[in-house]
């Protein structure tokens, strides 16, 4: 069971950090100032979402691999400090920054600054993220691990 919610917190988290990375990317690159707006304040309520989910997978990820020493279990281990430091110093505020500046119709030097870095750390996010979930279906036996 503790795997099924480690698995099911792990995809919420992953779906939503795509679904805030790309909505931000279509709006910016199409979209008007309010839709930019509007894609900022749902990614600030989307968090209501991904937060408990982040912390749920981080976890029951730590007690299902509390004892395991394997190389996968080790690489995930390193990996989840990385997502988790930079989902609270870079994209968190990021995201209240981006929603304070987009509602105050301020789309200035310093928005597309901030938005730049909230993009790269949120790729590089689940970039890390999927590579966890990969090696977490690998240690089940889902997909066949590399020889």
């Amino acid at each position: 069971m503790k795997t099924k919610v480690h698995a099911a917190a792990g995809i919420t988290g992953f779906l939503c950090i795509l679904l805030f990375w790309t909505s931000t990317t279509v709006s910016e690159l199409f979209g008007s100032y309010d839709e930019i707006t509007g894609v900022k304040n749902m990614i600030l309520n989307g968090m209501l979402i991904l937060i408990p989910a982040m912390m749920v997978v981080g976890a029951s990820g730590m007690s299902l691999g509390a004892k395991r020493k394997d190389p996968m279990s080790q690489a995930k281990k390193k990996r989840m400090p990385i997502i988790g430091l930079n989902g609270i110093l870079v994209l968190v505020p990021s995201a209240f920054f981006l929603a304070s500046k987009a509602n105050a119709g301020e789309f200035d030097t310093a928005f597309y600054s901030v938005q730049a870095i909230e993009l790269i750390a949120g790729a590089l996010n689940l970039t890390l993220m999927g590579l966890n979930t990969r090696d977490g279906l690998r240690m089940t036996g889902r997909i066949k691990r590399k020889r």
